[in-house]
């Protein structure tokens, strides 16, 4: 066997066993989000005042900003995770808000309303270390690429920023869909 041959056979060979190490870490990795056959109903309402922190509590706002133009038609649907479980969802360009014990948390950004067999799409994540009576903003920005490439970017962004894009957004409501 030439050495081409040899090199061919080890690495089809080893492709298993690199699957099966990679398989692990992206289900840990997306153990930030929550269960995919959990679903919101998103409404907006107008712009709301900005809310504070409970006492001894972070709050976190996640903004969705989609800058699609607007005589096109779709606005993504996109759930909100703090470790493990769905805590709401926005769509368009809109924005909800939570409270979170101090510490480490794991955040997550994922689609909702565009079917993953149609384009291949990745939840965007995110680590937070929380401080007591501390406001954080993310911006959770959909970009479309082309028709059959988008991304989602889940970035915290600086406070001055968020409280911007908070002032000049709708407040999400949302409620799980039966």
């Amino acid at each position: 066997m030439t050495d081409m041959k040899i090199l061919l056979v080890a690495i089809l060979v080893a492709l298993p066993a690199l699957a099966a190490d990679h398989a692990p870490a992206v289900a840990s990795a997306r153990a930030a989000c929550g269960p995919d056959n959990v679903k919101f109903n998103v409404s907006l309402s107008g712009v709301q005042p900005p809310a504070q922190p409970e006492r001894g509590k972070a709050l976190v706002y996640v903004v969705e900003q989609y800058d699609r133009p607007g005589n096109e038609l779709g606005k993504p649907t996109v759930r909100v995770g703090l470790d493990g479980s769905w805590v709401g969802a926005n769509r368009s360009t809109s924005y909800l808000f939570f409270s979170v014990e101090p510490g480490e948390h794991h955040l997550c950004s994922d689609w909702q309303s565009i079917p993953r067999t149609i384009v291949p799409l990745q939840p965007s994540l995110a680590i937070l270390t929380a401080e007591p009576d501390k406001t954080y903003y993310f911006r959770a920005r959909v970009i479309e690429h082309s028709l059959s490439l988008w991304t989602l970017d889940l970035e915290l962004v600086n406070s001055d920023e968020g409280r911007l894009l908070v002032e000049t957004s709708p407040l999400s409501g949302y409620s799980l869909k039966k």
